[in-house]
């Protein structure tokens, strides 16, 4: 098992969910531990982006508040916690569109990959924290760059970094309320060839515009499915949008490990089709836990390859398991991917067809259908 010293205490951490044991992943960095090194006054923390719980774990008996955009996150650190024998209930989580509680003592904050979130973060945070508030933040070096203090700068106030320390640096930042415009809660962009508006939450994959590979795969939905359709890791819900539109008599659910994917998806429908709204199921999952055996009639999914900044295809993995597992016989997964990841092999493997249904100099459409 993993060990790691924080604050006079051994650790026992695990990634989540488990890694293959060819793919083993550390479940804590160097900008973690040089954190939990810092003086803390007494009072209450909040965590901001702790993503398998070793914040979370390393602050021991203090009033922590977990917040996270990520469900696996979140699971992650419930799960730590009970293998070092500590008490989650101990532990506040909250999603990243929740309140934030008043007055915390010390703010800790890993910074995020997208900076959309970490804006809208410290855009929160200003309102609940103090000028006594101490404000720490910690990333590998080579992930803070000049802009990266600008926001902090801009939002709180005076912020200055350490010395990097096994290639991690801190950031220190004052609340001085300097003035700031406000900010509307998401990002708006038409849709291609649509009368569509896509709002997107600042965790939205591809915020701004719509992502090359969805572009590519929306060209190449099932049509007239009639039944259950489910778009995986739906992100801002546009595939899932579209095959509202295109399969008038299928119900449409929306699943996604991120708070503000599931947000925006139900945002979406509601400002671009809430006629249907009462065929739709949002819902924020570890992929498909707990959700019934041979019932899905359509699987549609953009599989990742990355959590947080580490690139692995776990998950990928995963959902294409739990797709054959939740299809009906006779129901198809879909999915649009980059043509080197090789998703065909896998594909093949668990279902014992693959079948190209498009391909371009970048992307393939891939379809498996669950045979008996």
């Amino acid at each position: 098992m993993s060990q790691l010293e924080l604050t006079n205490r051994t650790l026992t951490l695990h990634r989540f969910p488990p890694m293959r044991e060819e793919s083993p992943l550390q479940a804590w960095d160097s900008a973690d531990e040089y954190l939990l090194q810092q003086a803390l006054p007494e009072g209450p923390v909040l965590v901001f982006n702790d993503s398998f719980g070793a914040l979370t774990c390393g602050l021991g008996a203090r009033p922590v508040w977990h917040v996270s955009d990520s469900l696996l996150s979140e699971q992650a650190a419930k799960q730590n916690l009970r293998l070092n024998e500590m008490d989650e209930d101990q532990v506040h989580f909250i999603d990243s569109l929740a309140p934030l509680p008043a007055a915390p003592a010390v703010v800790m904050i890993k910074i995020p990959k997208a900076l959309a979130l970490l804006e809208h973060q410290l855009r929160a945070l200003r309102e609940v924290i103090t000028p006594d508030t101490l404000i720490l933040a910690a990333a590998k070096a080579k992930d803070i760059h000049n802009s990266t203090l600008q926001l902090f700068e801009r939002i709180l106030g005076e912020s200055k970094t350490s010395l990097a320390w096994k290639k991690a640096r801190l950031i220190y930042s004052r609340y001085t309320a300097p003035q700031l415009a406000d900010q509307p809660a998401t990002t708006v962009w038409p849709l291609d060839d649509s009368a569509y508006q896509i709002h997107n939450h600042a965790n939205v994959f591809s915020r701004a515009s719509l992502d090359v590979g969805a572009r590519f795969f929306m060209q190449h939905l099932p049509f007239d499915i009639e039944g259950e359709i489910l778009d995986l890791g739906c992100g801002n819900g546009v595939i899932g949008l579209l095959a509202l539109e295109q399969n008038p008599n299928a119900d449409v659910l929306f699943y996604d490990e991120s708070y503000m994917a599931v947000a925006s998806s139900k945002l979406n429908v509601e400002v671009n089709r809430p006629q249907d709204m009462a065929r739709c199921q949002f819902r924020v999952n570890n992929v498909l836990s707990g959700f019934p055996s041979d019932r899905l009639h359509a699987v549609l999914c953009n599989p990742p390859f990355h959590q947080q900044h580490a690139v692995t295809d776990h998950l990928a993995w995963q959902m294409l398991r739990d797709a054959k597992r939740c299809l009906q016989y006779g129901g198809e997964l879909r999915i649009v991917g980059n043509r080197h990841l090789g998703y065909h092999v896998k594909m093949k493997k668990l279902f014992g067809n693959c079948e190209l249904v498009a391909s371009n100099a970048k992307f393939v459409v891939l379809r498996s259908v669950k045979l008996r």
